[in-house]
Formats: C-alpha cells, sequence, structure tokens
C-alpha cells in the first residue's frame, strides 16, 4: 500500500457524479443501524432516481457493532469491487470503522472511483481511503440534527449537489454556529483533510494523509473538554499539524459553550499557536441542517467571507 505523499498526491481523483437509474449499495462499517431510518432515506435516494440495494449484513448486531469485523469489511468491498454500484452509502456512524480501515480493499477503490458517504466515525475511512487509494469521498450524510424530526431541505439538497453535479461546493460559516468565534482572518488554499475529530485522532500514525499544506477539517460530538485538549495536545506535539494552510471548524454538537473556559477557548489556544487562518462556524457534523463536504478535494478557505469553496476535478 502506498500512502499519500507529496510524490502519490496526483493520483487522488474525484469519482464522477451519480446519474438517474445508477445503483447505490447501503452498508454498515460501524454500529448498527435503525431499519426504520435507512429505509426512508432509501425512499429519498429513489426519489432522485437512483436504484437502491443493500449489503449483504447491513442489518446484522454484533453488541455494538454492526456484525463482525469480517462481515462489515465484506461489504463495503464487496460495493468497492462491484461494477454496477455506482456509491456507496454508509447507515450511520458510531463505532467500529477504524477497526476494518486499514484492511480495505484499495486496488478496488483506486480501479473503480466511487463516493463513499458519510460522517463522524466513517471519518476513519475516508482518511484511509485518501491515503491508500487516493479517493475522494463525501463527509455528509441524509442527518436529522438536533431538533429536526426530518432530513432537512438544506442538508438533503446539500448531499445531492454533492453527489450528482460538477459543481463547486461552497459552505458558508454560520454565525449562530459556536465555533463560529474561533474565526481569525485571512484566506489559505490547500486540500481538505479531515472530518471528526475523535476519528482524526484514532488515525494518527496509520491513516491520516500527512497535513502539509492541507485544510484539516474538524467537526465533534459529545466529548468532555479533557478530551478535545488530549486530543488536540496530541496532533499539535506530535507534529501532524505542522505545515498546515489553513483549518475549518464545523459544529461541535453537544458542548457547554457557557462555561468560564469552553470548549472554544481550549481550541482557541491550540490554533491560535499554528498561526494559520481559521474559519469556523460552518455547517459540518452533528448539529442543525449540515451540509455536505469532499474530503480530499482542494478548497480554498477565506475568513473574511466566511466561504469555503471546495473545488471540483482530478487535480
Amino acid at each position: 500500500m502506498e500512502s499519500l505523499n507529496h510524490e502519490t498526491v496526483d493520483r487522488i481523483v474525484t469519482p464522477p457524479p451519480l446519474r438517474p437509474g445508477d445503483k447505490i449499495r447501503f452498508v454498515s462499517p460501524a454500529s448498527p443501524p435503525d431499519r426504520d431510518r435507512v429505509l426512508r432515506h432509501a425512499e429519498i435516494l429513489k426519489g432522485w432516481g437512483l436504484r437502491v440495494d443493500f449489503g449483504e449484513h447491513v442489518f446484522c448486531k454484533h453488541d455494538y457493532l454492526a456484525g463482525t469485523d469480517e462481515e462489515r469489511l465484506a461489504d463495503l468491498d464487496g460495493a468497492l469491487r462491484d461494477p454496477e454500484v455506482r456509491a456507496v452509502f454508509t447507515t450511520r456512524g458510531g463505532k467500529g470503522s477504524y477497526r476494518i480501515a486499514d484492511r480495505l480493499d484499495f486496488a478496488a477503490a483506486r480501479r473503480d472511483p466511487k463516493f463513499l458517504i458519510g460522517f463522524s466515525d466513517i471519518t476513519a475511512l475516508h482518511l484511509s481511503l485518501l491515503k491508500h487509494g487516493g479517493l475522494i469521498g463525501i463527509h455528509g450524510a441524509l442527518f436529522a440534527g438536533p431538533g429536526e424530526e426530518d432530513v432537512s431541505p438544506e442538508t438533503t439538497g446539500a448531499l445531492r449537489r454533492a453527489l450528482m453535479t460538477t459543481d463547486d461546493i461552497i459552505v458558508q460559516s454560520r454565525a449562530e454556529e459556536p465555533t463560529s468565534a474561533l474565526t481569525t482572518s485571512g484566506t489559505a488554499t490547500g486540500r481538505l483533510v479531515g472530518g471528526n475529530l475523535d476519528m482524526v485522532a484514532t488515525a494518527t500514525g496509520w491513516a491520516l494523509p500527512d497535513l502539509h499544506g492541507a485544510i484539516l477539517l474538524l467537526e465533534a460530538v459529545s466529548l468532555y473538554r479533557g478530551q478535545v485538549d488530549r486530543q488536540m495536545t496530541m496532533l499539535r506535539k506530535a507534529g501532524h499539524l505542522d505545515g498546515l494552510a489553513g483549518v475549518a471548524i464545523g459544529q461541535f454538537t453537544d458542548f457547554e459553550f457557557d462555561l468560564r473556559f469552553s470548549v472554544i477557548d481550549i481550541l482557541r489556544e491550540h490554533l491560535d499557536v499554528l498561526g494559520v487562518p481559521v474559519l469556523g462556524g460552518l455547517p459540518l457534523g452533528h448539529g442543525r441542517s449540515p451540509v455536505s463536504a469532499l474530503i480530499g478535494a482542494v478548497a480554498e478557505l477565506n475568513a473574511e467571507t466566511g466561504t469555503l469553496t471546495i473545488r471540483r476535478g482530478d487535480i
């Protein structure tokens, strides 16, 4: 397996967009999903003109995992190898993707590029596919955020555009997101790499691509302040954040932001010393009406306008 580095960066590819009539497959590489919710999401995708099928073990349960490691890996590899499957939807995150992320059929992913769609725990798969397969993935899902009974039109529309068009993706910072307070100034251009902070930290040393020249994306949910501090400390002191072009901060969900020393203060301490542009408040993560982004694509971060523009193409 080849790692993503300065010599192999030109091998990164964006999978082609889906067209009506294409087949997608649901797989469960992490925790067991809610069957009814998955079937509702399948109906949304059918409404886009897509054909939907399911991995053999998609509704299995093995304690907190959706089947054994071998079952979950078999379904994911089977989807990557099947020429009829044009995109792979993960049913949910949770826990467990990191257990199989180093064992994927990277040769199949390179041979027949197709989008993997998911976020949260699925970040481990995105990072590993990018590092070892040069494959761009979609950080997003048909996800209903806090207080939302159904997937919002904003979330649905953003995912559909990411999956079925070749348009650039523009993510606009939201002032109501607490992480918007982290925004600094300046602009940066680089590959967008990252996702869930817990998974970025978990991937260090084996699945995390080289971040030199990259824009690091971070989002998190339901962590203690000390966990965030430990993970950021490890990433920084181990040198993984050296040479970043910029930092994009998504939704930090289920945190107490009115504390005297909140997670925002912790993040600011770690980010300020990097001396790069930071754009917070991005609706990417587990918050209300999250949108989609392309992990591994070239992005332009503009802290002045509050925009993260993600470019298309094999560049």
